[in-house]
């Protein structure tokens, strides 16, 4: 199972994206996305956002808070391909923004204007938890040919 992290930056009540068009065999090809990426060996959760936001972004997250995990479910062609993304959001970051990503383009997006942009039908749910739940979740998200099929949601209990 690969593990991966996405962090939806925050600044003046907008999120950086990435609109990812530079990579000709990705699997996200024209999708907006937050910033993040694949786990390297003996990665944290932490380390990685950390890792894969000062690559893709020139910024380094100073606090980033862990909102929730995501477990895609991928099938294609008889064979089901499974993912856990560690999600997260930050609002205190250093650094100056990159011009120059090589995996997509950089823009701060208004958040009411997120909703808009061509995004996959799962990140659309976890966006939504983002803005509305103070507490870790769990989301599960089916798809077959990159049509969700089912999703399954749950939030965490007081601790």
């Amino acid at each position: 199972m690969k593990n991966s992290t996405l962090c939806y930056i925050e600044k003046d009540g907008r999120y950086l994206m990435m609109h990812r068009v530079k990579k000709q065999d990705d699997m996200n090809r024209d999708k907006w996305l937050g910033i993040g990426g694949g786990f390297e060996e003996g990665e944290s959760p932490y380390e990685c956002v950390k890792r894969e936001t000062l690559e893709e972004t020139g910024l380094t997250l100073l606090r980033p808070s862990y909102r929730g995990l995501v477990t895609f479910c991928m099938r294609s062609g008889g064979e089901i391909f499974t993912e856990q993304m560690h999600l997260f959001t930050c609002k205190t970051f250093t650094g100056e923004l990159s011009k120059d990503c090589d995996e997509g383009e950089l823009e701060w997006i208004k958040k009411d204007r997120i909703s808009k942009l061509d995004l996959w039908e799962g990140d659309r749910v976890f966006l939504k938890l983002l803005e509305t739940e103070k507490r870790f979740f769990t989301v599960k998200l089916d798809y077959d040919g990159g049509k969700l099929l089912g999703c399954q949601v749950e939030i965490a209990g007081d601790i």
